[in-house]
C-alpha cells in the first residue's frame, strides 16, 4: 500500500503556507509513518511527476478559499471531473492533477485537507512570512485528521 501526503502553498504568502507547515510538523512529531510524507511548497511539476508512482492514496494539504470563517478545516474528495473545487492560488492543484492523469499517472483515493485562511496576499509582492493564529492552530488538528484519514486507508486495504 502506498500512500502519500503532500503539503503544497507558498511559505511566502502567509496563510498558503499552511501545507507546508503541516507536513513540517508531521515529520517532527513521527506522525504518517505508514505514508510517505513530502513538502511540495509551489513545485506543480514536482507533485504532478510524483503522481506518476501509482499511489493507493493521496492526501493533499492546503490553504484554500472555500467562503468559511478563518481557520476552518475542510476535508474534500475531489472527483475527476470536479478538479476546479481544488484551484486555490498558483500552484493549482486541479491542473497537477490533471496533468499527472494525463501523464497516466494513477490516485486510488484522493483527499484534500484544505485551511480557510485569514491572510492570503493575492500579489506575489506582498510577501507575508509566517501563519495567522487561526491557521497556525489549525495545523496540529490537520495532523490528526491526516494520521485519521492514513488509518482509513490502511483498513481499507487490510
Amino acid at each position: 500500500m502506498k500512500i502519500l501526503v503532500a503539503g503544497v502553498g507558498n511559505v511566502l504568502l502567509g496563510d498558503d503556507g499552511f501545507g507546508v507547515e503541516v507536513v513540517r510538523r508531521l515529520r517532527e512529531r513521527g506522525g504518517a509513518r505508514a505514508a510517505e510524507v513530502r513538502d511540495f511548497g509551489i513545485r506543480g511539476q514536482d507533485l504532478a511527476l510524483a503522481l506518476l508512482d501509482g499511489w493507493d492514496a493521496v492526501i493533499l494539504i492546503d490553504a484554500a478559499r472555500r467562503g468559511k470563517q478563518p481557520g476552518t478545516l475542510s476535508v474534500l474528495e475531489p472527483q475527476p471531473g470536479r478538479a476546479a473545487a481544488l484551484a486555490g492560488h498558483a500552484l493549482d492543484p486541479a491542473s497537477v492533477l490533471a496533468t499527472a492523469r494525463a501523464m497516466g499517472g494513477r490516485v486510488g483515493r484522493l483527499r484534500l485537507i484544505a485551511c480557510e485562511p485569514a491572510a492570503f496576499p493575492g500579489d506575489e509582492e506582498d510577501l507575508v512570512m509566517g501563519l495567522s493564529p487561526c491557521v497556525a492552530a489549525c495545523v496540529e488538528p490537520a495532523c490528526a485528521i491526516v494520521e485519521s484519514l492514513i488509518g482509513q486507508v490502511e483498513v481499507e486495504h487490510a
